[in-house]
């Protein structure tokens, strides 16, 4: 692999699904659809010898079925205080481009869609709260979304859950699982609440998943 890269980001993710997401327990999707939102910041990063880290990006993703089945929508956007270097790389990386073909979760996701939309460059506001299981993210015009811990209906205290994913995986090691809402507008429009959300870390290089 010629390019040499490193991205390693805080990820807000939600889809469509229940709780126990087809994506993470090897079922179907919850609806026979999916639809679905990443938010990141990148902690540290570089692609070749662009650095990366500080910036924010996002992509959207909707299938008419089963991922597997394909003919999926995708559309990228990029922190529009990235320069020109930057936003090639961080696109390059998101598109899953410049890597061991399906050794990252965009590279997977991306065969099997069949649209692209152009590349948005637009401010991303992304506020996380790990401890708190909170989220909330917006990009004017396009993206409004928040999480909010899964509550226990006995106690009425957040429910705390985690998935591990020790080998296998091509998206994390670890994350937290709350509930999230998302609204979606502009090329791709889609809206779902009290659906599945988490907290993960993508770290990827050109070769994969970086356990560490």
């Amino acid at each position: 692999m010629s390019d040499q890269w490193v991205l390693n980001s805080e990820v807000y993710g939600n889809c469509n699904c229940a709780a126990n997401c087809g994506c993470q327990f090897n079922l179907p999707t919850t609806h026979g659809y999916c639809q679905s939102v990443y938010a990141g910041i990148v902690l540290e990063g570089h692609f070749n010898g662009t650095q990366l880290g500080g910036l924010n990006w996002a992509v959207l993703y909707k299938w008419p079925g089963e991922i597997a089945d394909g003919n999926g929508e995708r559309q990228i956007v990029i922190d529009e205080r990235a320069d020109e270097a930057q936003r090639t790389a961080l696109e390059t990386i998101i598109a899953g481009e410049a890597c061991v073909p399906l050794s990252n979760v965009y590279s997977v996701y991306g065969t099997n869609c069949s649209v692209f939309f152009e590349t948005l460059f637009l401010p991303i506001s992304l506020e996380t709260n790990a401890e708190l299981k909170t989220a909330k993210v917006e990009i004017p015009g396009i993206l409004k979304g928040s999480g909010k811990p899964i509550i226990n209906e006995f106690s009425g205290e957040p429910f705390n859950v985690a998935l591990a994913r020790s080998s296998g995986s091509v998206e994390f090691t670890h994350a937290d699982i709350i509930l999230g809402q998302s609204s979606v507008t502009g090329d791709i429009e889609m809206a779902f609440e009290e659906s599945y959300a988490m907290f993960c870390v993508h770290h990827f290089n050109q070769d994969g998943l970086v356990r560490t």
